[in-house]
């Protein structure tokens, strides 16, 4: 790495230390200290793995950021290039101005995103009544987490940029701050169609009261804001503002692509067209489902229940859907910590998602099984159980607030 590159990942573990000091988790100097000796630890680790080169990038993101640089940038945004939506686009673009290797760019990217998504992790998690060493404890397990540390700073994906937005959407949701709340949703829904997971949980914060009708007319106008500079720069407006829908051949004829989703047991169908209609119908079903359950017990959800109901969203619809790649439970993942930080119940939560999706994860990386993908999606089933499980008891009409301060359901008394 260059002089610059190591500046600029230097400048974003600062922007970790930052975060940690407006949240007022710095105060002491045994938290200053050990939170400068992760927070270093976890950038060196991301620096080891700056270096390496995927297929992603090599097949992809390295042409697509060459075509921009011999092409004015900015100005060839109107060309249609890519699977990724516009507003990744302009960060390419960006890129393509910039004398720094463009694989150290869009690594330090999606860190500079991994930083958000365990601050927004660790805030929803505070909603639960968290303390500031669980705080902690929740920052840097989401900063460590392995796929979290894979997917970006190594395999170079950007899942943290919409997760890390949906998630801080839920958050400011379950704030009371509905206009930022609906803001970061759209956000996350511009940067990648696998918003869409996490999207329902909108309308489980609208039956909780945190919304009002009105504040969904937030999303459009802001996803709408989006793509206007694009549009500006010669982009078809209603081609941009359809991109996903014309996307939608391009996720491939395959109902599974080494994911740990339910056609793991049945990749040799030979009816594919009806297994895939099969798996829509059925994650359409199960995410209706939820959404009567939430609304029926809308008066009882504690933030905790809204955060089961997004990990089942999360994982749910994923798990029942056709054509589903290796990162696609990424949402799940992180929001499985916040689950199992928030309930002793749900650790095994986070333990077997991650066991899921890195078996998928060295499916990609090996170029061959450590075990066959079926084995992660049995532990996403016993994932969702739990899951549906603490939503249940969340939501049987206790006293919510003592049940959320309890020190009887924080992870971190074990410590």
């Amino acid at each position: 790495m260059d002089l610059i590159t190591c500046l600029l990942l230097a400048q974003e573990a600062g922007f970790a230390l930052w975060l940690l000091w407006r949240a007022g988790l710095l105060k002491t100097r045994k938290a200053v200290f050990l939170s400068a000796l992760l927070t270093a630890a976890a950038f060196l680790l991301r620096a080891a793995c700056l270096p390496y080169e995927t297929l992603d990038y090599k097949d992809f993101l390295h042409h697509w950021v060459s075509f921009y640089r011999e092409n004015l940038g900015f100005r060839s945004l109107s060309y249609p290039l890519g699977n990724y939506n516009i507003p990744y686009l302009y960060f390419l673009c960006f890129f393509s101005y910039l004398p720094i290797r463009d694989l150290f760019l869009i690594k330090l990217l999606s860190i500079f995103f991994d930083v958000l998504l365990a601050y927004a992790a660790m805030q929803l998690f505070s909603l639960c009544g968290g303390s500031a060493r669980g705080r902690l404890t929740c920052f840097f397990t989401v900063l460590f987490l392995p796929t979290v540390v894979l997917n970006g700073s190594l395999w170079g994906q950007c899942d943290s940029i919409y997760v890390a937005l949906a998630l801080l959407g839920l958050w400011l949701g379950l704030s009371d701050r509905p206009i930022l709340s609906a803001a970061c949703f759209a956000l996350s829904f511009g940067f990648k169609l696998q918003a869409v997971f996490l999207l329902p949980v909108m309308a489980v914060l609208w039956f909780r009261g945190n919304y009002k009708l009105w504040h969904f007319a937030v999303f459009p106008a802001v996803y709408v804001l989006l793509v206007l500079p694009a549009v500006l720069l010669g982009k078809p407006f209603l081609e941009t503002l359809t991109l996903y829908l014309s996307q939608a051949d391009s996720v491939g004829s395959g109902l599974n692509y080494n994911s740990p989703s339910i056609y793991a047991f049945f990749w040799r169908s030979p009816q594919t067209a009806d297994a895939a209609n099969l798996g829509i119908v059925g994650a359409f079903t199960l995410m209706l489902a939820l959404l009567l359950f939430c609304f029926f017990r809308r008066k009882r959800l504690s933030a905790r229940a809204v955060i089961a109901a997004a990990f089942l969203f999360a994982a749910g619809i994923p798990f029942l859907l056709p054509h589903m790649h290796d990162r696609y439970f990424f949402g799940a993942d992180v929001l499985s910590v916040v689950l199992g930080f928030s309930c002793l119940f749900c650790i095994p939560c986070a333990l077997l998602m991650q066991y899921a999706s890195l078996l998928s994860y060295y499916a990609y990386f090996r170029m061959r099984f450590l075990l066959y993908v079926d084995h992660g999606a049995r532990a996403v089933i016993a994932a969702l159980l739990l899951g549906f499980v603490q939503l249940l008891h969340e939501s049987t009409g206790q006293n919510f607030q003592k049940s959320e301060n309890s020190s009887l359901t924080k992870p971190e008394n074990l410590l």
